[in-house]
């Protein structure tokens, strides 16, 4: 679109300059500025009227004197082209019009022709400031709005109205330009102030001129305008906050960083400096917690900060500047002091109630207590509790208050005193606990009887004590304290009876000629110490077996007692020698011994005793049977029998456990008409006791033996021959044994039948239950092996049908004294012995179980006849 203009514009002028060569002898053109290289400015060669061909043949050249010429002819057409940049500026500057004179030459005839080249300005230069910044120093509120400031405006190197130049400013509402007329040849420029400035609100003002000229299309040329506000003290500091809200935790220890405070003063200089002090604090002992840095406004902590003392800090703050005069700012700090768990929960006792009785009753209150915890929130939410947790709980009666409370029975005796610990534990994390300890003794009631270690004690003592011995020491416990627990003794009346029975709380198997004694003859208990006293020398033969209660009082209201069972067992000592009894047929009551008896060495006794045998009488034949009772019991009663004169080898011996005096071989006259025999009786114990019994053995014909020994029967007024303590020989009774035979027999065989119908009988009755009880014994006589002893004494009655009681056998020994001196008077006549066969097979078949009214006569009647050999107990009702 422009080229063709140009090309439009280049035609008119070629024209204008044809017709004005024409007119005046001078060619000339016109071309525009910076017009292309090779642009046809004009025909010169036809301008100047030369033919074709004549411009190259006469060397049409164009001549510039004087400069470069920007423009040539063509050789070939003629034609005036533009061979370089044209600028018209450069050319011709400011002038107006740009006309370049160029001089023609032609050759033959050399000919000179003179063109006029006017360049016609373009806008080709945009408006130049002298210089691309401004800067400019204004006061604030000083300078007052209206005032001027002079700018130097741009200039353009086109013309005309290319070079009209027009000026704008940026937007601002602090300045406009202003263009003033003058009589010069440049317009005068001015920045005008419209509104003061403020140079903390815009210190600088940064603005842009523009300047444009007139040409189409226009163009621009900018400055930039720094216009630079000068400062005045207008200013005081500002805090970027009016009030700082901190946290702290009350746990943060010296020199933590608080807060840090920050002041503005937007003036410069001195009048921009800001230094902070702390003007007020609440509360006031906040000033010397708090350290304030004057330069930098950091806030430290100079101290310790404790929530439960104070939980908000308020500082006032002045910051000031150093302008004339200064000007200040406030602000304020409200610290916030945040809990953490510091404090342990404080437990306290307001109220103690002990010693509590031990039969208090449950939810009987022991102690108040008083739990608190300074810190706040969960911190301060306690939670408590007791331990051991029985027998006492807690029971909350309020905030903060707790009852002390019983929760299970007491009993002082299994815990006399309790160390009771109430626990307190907060919420925070980690949790503090606290404890408080309380003592509650527990006071004692009487509910405790005495209780003795044993409800039976056994107690053995020796006869022949010490009266005053110490034969046991009882010991009653009770666990009850002081008064309560004080225990004295006493001893229960109870006794033996004179008859072998016992009292309520003692029994006996002894003879006594006395009645009922009580226990309390015989012992006593130490009413403090429970110690058992004999209060005589105890004899094992009168009595065995005491037995009785002792009771423990104490010193309680009411008082308790308790009881416990003695049961005193007299041991037996060897202090009875062996004694010689009556031969058998005298009654018991007629006395034993014939002769004087003398005692020989200690507890030894010696008597004569006589016997009569026939010559001519085997070996083997029991002439006579020594019989003797030892009081004493077990082995002390256990007697055994020795020849002791004649030694060696003497006609006769004696059984060492029987006592049977028998021919130890065939009898002749060479042994003389009498044999005097010393036999020794001696008993186990230790030491040994013993008694001596001579027997004179007469020597007969066996026709003077049976006179002799049937006169002795009848006659009983001769002391000095009796037969005490000695059985005859068979030679001398036959007659009478073969009669006690014959009977002895027939009873034997009535009660075996008697036996067999009677267990056949039971066999097809109904049974019945077996029903027992205590009964009496009775002795019948000694064993030839010795002697059982037994503690009680009690014998079984054996029920078999529905009919009457029955009554069983017991075996035990002789104890008892030895008999009494027989009354004055003929001794009784002994009866004749009985074969040992004959002996063995009554005594085994005496232990059968027989009916009582059966039994007793058979006892007597072996009695009488003297054919006791082994020892046969039968127990009646």
């Amino acid at each position: 679109m422009g080229e063709r203009w140009c090309a439009a514009v280049l035609r008119v002028l070629v024209l204008q300059a044809l017709a004005w060569a024409l007119a005046g002898g001078q060619v000339r053109y016109s071309v525009a500025e910076e017009a292309k290289a090779g642009t046809v400015v004009g025909r010169l060669a036809q301008d100047l009227g030369l033919e074709a061909g004549e411009a190259e043949a006469r060397r049409l050249r164009l001549v510039a004197p004087g400069r470069r010429a920007s423009v040539e002819v063509s050789g070939a057409s003629g034609a005036l082209l533009v061979s370089s940049r044209l600028d018209r500026e450069e050319l011709c500057g400011k002038s107006a019009p740009c006309a370049l004179r160029l001089e023609v030459l032609l050759e033959r005839p050399l000919r000179v022709f003179h063109v006029q080249l006017e360049v016609t300005d373009i806008n080709d230069n945009a408006p130049v400031f002298p210089a691309a910044r401004k800067n400019l120093s204004i006061a604030e509120f000083t300078t007052l709005p209206g005032s001027r400031f002079p700018l130097e405006g741009a200039s353009d190197a086109d013309i005309g109205a290319n070079a009209q130049l027009s000026y704008t400013l940026s937007p601002s509402e602090h300045f406009r330009i202003e263009e003033e007329n003058s009589n010069s040849r440049s317009k005068s420029l001015f920045l005008v102030l419209t509104k003061s400035l403020d140079r903390e609100t815009i210190p600088v003002h940064r603005l842009v001129l523009t300047a444009s000229d007139g040409g189409r299309p226009s163009l621009t040329g900018t400055m930039e305008l720094v216009i630079s506000v000068e400062d005045a003290n207008d200013n005081a500091p500002q805090f970027n906050q009016t009030v700082y809200k901190v946290q702290l935790p009350e746990n943060a220890t010296e020199g933590t960083f608080v807060a840090r405070v920050n002041a503005t003063d937007p003036d410069l200089g001195s009048n921009g400096e800001v230094t902070f002090s702390v003007s007020n604090t609440f509360p006031e002992k906040g000033i010397n917690i708090f350290l304030l840095n004057a330069k930098t406004g950091e806030i430290h902590l100079a101290g310790i900060v404790d929530y439960e003392e104070a939980r908000l800090y308020e500082i006032q703050i002045e910051a000031r500047d150093k302008g004339m005069p200064p000007l200040s700012g406030h602000c304020k700090v409200v610290l916030e002091v945040l809990d953490v768990n510091d404090n342990a929960p404080e437990v306290w006792v307001t109220s103690l109630s002990v010693p509590v009785a031990e039969d208090a009753s449950v939810g009987t209150v022991v102690a108040l207590l008083s739990v608190s915890d300074r810190d706040s929130g969960e911190n301060g939410r306690v939670r408590c509790w007791v331990w051991p947790a029985s027998p006492f709980g807690l029971e909350a009666t309020f905030a903060g208050s707790y009852s002390l409370v019983l929760r299970e029975a007491l009993d002082r005796e299994r815990v006399s005193e309790y160390e009771v610990e109430v626990r307190a534990e907060d919420g925070g994390a980690p949790a503090l606990r606290a404890s408080r300890g309380l003592r509650v003794p527990v006071s004692d009631v009487n509910d405790n009887a005495p209780a003795f270690a044993q409800a039976v004690y056994t107690v053995l003592a020796r006869e022949n004590n010490a009266a005053g011995a110490e034969l046991a020491r009882l010991w009653a416990r009770d666990p009850d304290e002081a008064g309560n627990g004080r225990v004295s003794y006493s001893l229960w009346e109870g006794g033996v009876g004179g008859g072998g029975g016992g009292g309520a709380a003692g029994s006996s198997s002894s003879w006594s000629g006395g009645g009922w004694r009580p226990a309390s003859s015989y012992v006593s208990v130490d009413a403090e110490s429970g110690r058992l006293w004999a209060l005589q020398p105890l004899d094992y033969e009168e009595l065995q077996v005491l037995q009785f209660e002792v009771r423990a009082v104490d010193a309680g209201e009411p008082p308790l007692s308790g009881n416990a069972t003695v049961q005193l067992f007299v041991l037996d000592e060897n202090d009875n020698a062996p004694a010689l009894l009556p031969a058998a047929g005298s009654a018991p009551e007629a006395g034993a011994v014939a002769a004087e008896a003398a005692v020989v060495g200690a507890g030894s006794a010696s008597g004569t005793l006589w016997a009569w045998a026939a010559w001519g009488a085997p070996a083997g034949q029991v002439v006579a049977k020594i019989r003797a009772v030892d009081a004493d019991s077990g082995y002390n009663a256990w007697l055994r029998y020795e020849l002791w004169e004649p030694r060696g080898k003497g006609p006769f011996r004696v059984g060492l456990y029987s006592g049977e005096v028998s021919t130890a071989r065939a009898l002749d006259e060479a042994d003389g008409p009498r044999q005097r025999l010393l036999i020794v009786v001696r008993d186990h114990g230790e030491p040994a006791r013993s008694a001596t019994a001579t027997l004179s053995v007469s020597l007969l014909e066996a026709a003077e033996a049976a006179l002799a020994a049937g006169s002795s029967s009848s006659s009983s007024s001769s002391p000095s021959r009796s037969a005490v303590g000695v059985e005859l020989g068979p030679g001398a009774a036959s007659a009478a044994t073969n009669v006690w035979l014959v009977v002895a027999i027939c009873a034997v065989s009535s009660l075996f039948l008697l036996a067999v119908v009677l267990y056949g009988a039971s066999r097809w009755a109904p049974r019945a239950a077996v029903l027992s009880g205590p009964g009496p014994t009775t002795l019948v006589c000694a064993s030839e092996v010795g002697s059982w002893s037994y503690s009680q004494r009690h014998s079984r009655s054996l029920c078999v049908a529905d009919g009457a009681a029955k009554s069983d056998l017991m075996v035990f020994s002789p104890n008892f004294p030895p008999p009494p001196p027989p009354p004055p008077g003929p001794a009784p006549k002994d009866t004749q012995p009985e074969p040992s066969a004959l002996l063995d097979t009554v005594s085994a078949l005496s232990f059968m179980l027989f009916p009582v009214p059966f039994i007793r006569p058979l006892q007597k009647l072996l009695f009488e006849a003297g054919l006791c050999s082994h020892g046969l107990g039968i127990l009646g009702t």
